[in-house]
């Protein structure tokens, strides 16, 4: 009788179980993955292998195992591959499989998730069966084919993580390169302040310049040669200075944007003995800055 009713209890712990395993894995043959594409990923898989366990292999515990870890998924929680040391695989065989899951966690930490989605739930879940067939041991086809596809997709993951990373932002682009001032420069006649046709024309050049280079004040420099003293000479580089100083004020320039200085005869273009002429130096140098 004692016998009996141990028998009974392991009949009915077995049922029990099944029927677990059972609500289990018709729950994850409809479960839907919300959230991220690992996620989606990862639950298809393990549906893949919950279906087969379950109705191919008959394999009531491995297929529940795997419904589990779908279900989570689907749910959203992290699901980790199965540790080495909780299944029970030859000795000779555990460095290769920590190797292998070391190497697959490396690339799960470093966004493998994010960047090959498709093949980070490819390889986990290869992983998990190849242990899961290892330990049974008896079908040397499927812990191979799980072995190759978890290798596989491993090297994939490989390669997506050793692209190139996306361009960089391109730089901002400079602003543009300040317009250097350029110098005009108008003769005079011999003792004169009156601007010529030619001079005009300068300042005509003088204020195109400062449109474009987007100056809206001039330096405005009277020169004189060596003919006559030096008072005289730098009164009348001042005379001529005012004369393009009243040029560009009439042209609609500010006066107080109009820098007016007179250097006589004592910064010459070219260097004379005193009392000579020289047009070079009776001159006005004009700057839009």
């Amino acid at each position: 009788m004692v016998f009996m009713r141990v028998l009974a209890f392991g009949v009915l712990t077995i049922a029990v179980s099944g029927c677990v395993a059972g609500y289990n894995v018709d729950e994850m043959r409809t479960a839907e993955a919300t959230g991220a594409p690992f996620t989606t990923a990862l639950t298809a898989e393990y549906r893949d292998l919950t279906e087969f366990e379950a109705d191919e292999m008959v394999d009531w515990h491995s297929a529940d195992l795997y419904a589990r870890k779908g279900l989570m998924a689907a749910e959203g929680s992290e699901v980790q591959p199965e540790a080495v040391g909780d299944w029970r695989i030859p000795e000779a065989l555990v460095p290769e499989f920590s190797d292998g899951r070391a190497r697959l966690v490396s690339l799960l930490d470093a966004s493998a998730r994010t960047k090959a989605p498709e093949d980070a739930a490819i390889a986990q879940t290869r992983f998990d069966c190849w242990l899961e067939q290892q330990e049974e041991g008896h079908q040397l086809d499927h812990i191979a084919r799980c072995r190759d596809e978890f290798y596989a997709a491993l090297d994939r993951l490989d390669g997506a993580m050793a692209e190139a990373p996306p361009p960089a932002a391109p730089a901002p682009t400079p602003p543009p390169a300040s317009v250097a001032p350029q110098t005009f420069v108008l003769f005079f006649d011999f003792d004169s302040d009156v601007i010529t046709p030619a001079g005009a024309a300068v300042i005509d050049e003088a204020i195109a310049a400062a449109g474009s280079g987007g100056f809206s004040e001039f330096s405005v420099t009277g020169h004189a040669d060596r003919a006559g003293s030096e008072d005289y000479n730098l009164d009348l580089s001042l005379r001529r200075a005012d004369a393009v100083r009243d040029a560009l004020t009439g042209r609609g320039f500010d006066l107080d944007g109009i820098f007016v200085a007179g250097r006589g005869e004592a910064e010459p273009a070219v260097p004379t003995a005193d009392g000579v002429r020289e047009q070079a130096n009776r001159r006005v140098e004009i700057i839009p800055q």
